[in-house]
């Protein structure tokens, strides 16, 4: 397991960082993902062997914003 913590641009408000923690949910490998949009940040643990930023990435888009690594 590893911590990263990447840039999260486009949340305003606590919807928004309920949004983003929710692609804890559904990738495979990510254990935990704590965001702040206060920061315009978050902060993801997760298995390097079963996930790859890029598909960190993805999901945040998918949930409507857009990351990158820091």
């Amino acid at each position: 397991m590893i911590k990263r913590t990447f840039r999260v641009d486009g949340m305003t408000c606590p919807n928004c960082v309920m949004r983003v923690e929710s692609i804890e949910d559904d990738l495979p490998g990510v254990k935990q993902v704590s965001a702040s949009y206060q920061r315009g940040r978050m902060i993801v643990e997760f298995d390097e062997t079963l996930v790859g930023e890029a598909e960190i990435f993805a999901a945040v888009k998918k949930a409507g914003y857009t990351a990158e690594a820091l």
